[in-house]
């Protein structure tokens, strides 16, 4: 795999910035608008920095956008190898999407990837993360052994079939 040159790796940094940028200030306008029209409590600046902008949202834009690229990136990946292997993919029913690639990936079900992946982060990771720690070592690599052999065997009957 090519590694990027070290401007275009530089523009790629510039444009996230700019991104995380934007993003930050459409939430800044986003909490002015409920606050001033629909709230009515009045203007007071939103942020916690002195411009027109909340950091968090830009954040928030990113990971979403992360998660959402990530899953979609998998989900195609997926796709031509299932097909490779089997002959088709068990998801074929993206042709019906108004925006879809052919038929195996989709605007529609990437953002819900997105949203999925943010609930991921934020809601379950913390529950798994302490429910594993929780697990005496002894427990954990038990277990960690008997999910691979689980995994193994079930792509080997995939392979087999």
């Amino acid at each position: 795999m090519r590694s990027l040159s070290k401007s275009k790796w530089m523009e790629a940094v510039q444009a996230y910035v700019l991104y995380f940028f934007f993003y930050s200030v459409l939430g800044w306008l986003y909490e002015v608008f409920l606050e001033v029209v629909v709230y009515r409590w009045g203007f007071t600046n939103r942020g916690v920095l002195l411009g027109p902008y909340c950091p968090v949202y830009g954040v928030g834009a990113l990971v979403f956008l992360g998660c959402m690229i990530t899953a979609t990136a998998i989900e195609l990946a997926t796709s031509y190898l299932l097909e490779a292997l089997t002959g088709a993919w068990p998801w074929q029913t993206y042709r019906d999407y108004a925006i879809n690639f052919e038929g195996r990936i989709a605007l529609s079900p990437s953002i819900r990837f997105g949203l999925g992946g943010l609930l991921f982060l934020y809601v379950l990771q913390p529950l798994f993360r302490r429910l594993v720690h929780s697990l005496s070592p002894r427990v954990r690599r038990g277990a960690c052994i008997a999910v691979l052999v689980l995994l193994a065997v079930d792509c080997a009957a995939l392979l087999v079939r």
